[in-house]
């Protein structure tokens, strides 16, 4: 089974997350289908390296047309392909441009914060607003910061609770094939 193939939830408030670029990569990776593998799909701007693993959630797919975006918050790192089980806390509402076929348009492409199912020495946490407000700004400013020498234009809209953010995750799983 391919990872895009996996379903979203591994029970009724746990999503699985499939990593693409490990905490501490500088670059940014994307699982390829087409491929059955994951490709480099550019560097990280000079000095930025991933906090967190980061990921998607298999199964979905978000208005951008990718599957939902996912920052595994977790003191260690992983590797391309390791499945993660994880407790959704919220996530960050990005406004970005999107080239489509109708020509440049704005789209949402938020980026669901989560902590592992299991015990975190990163402390237990039910909601984003559990992380120290420091953190959170540093993972918006980071999400702003990854696409700066784009043409993306990225913005945020703030931070969403738990429950919305598993009602957006819901919202994009995918009809089985």
């Amino acid at each position: 089974m391919h990872p895009h193939q996996l379903p979203a939830f591994a029970d009724d408030d746990k999503v699985r997350v499939v990593v693409e670029s490990p905490r501490a990569a500088t670059v940014k990776f994307a699982y390829e289908p087409e491929l059955c593998g994951f490709a480099l799909k550019r560097a990280l701007p000079a000095g930025l390296a991933y906090p967190f693993d980061w990921g998607f959630i298999p199964g979905t797919r978000a208005e951008d047309g990718d599957p939902v975006d996912a920052l595994v918050l977790h003191d260690a790192s992983t590797y391309p392909g390791v499945i993660l089980h994880c407790k959704p806390l919220g996530m960050l509402v990005v406004e970005q441009d999107e080239e489509s076929a109708k020509g440049p348009q704005r789209t949402r492409n938020n980026r669901v914060i989560l902590q592992p199912a299991w015990e975190s020495r990163l402390g237990p946490f039910n909601e984003i607003t559990d992380l120290p407000g420091r953190l959170r700004a540093e993972i918006e400013q980071f999400f702003l910061n990854t696409t700066f020498f784009t043409t993306k234009n990225a913005t945020s809209g703030g931070w969403q609770d738990r429950a919305a953010t598993l009602a957006f995750v819901r919202s994009c799983v995918q009809p089985k094939r």
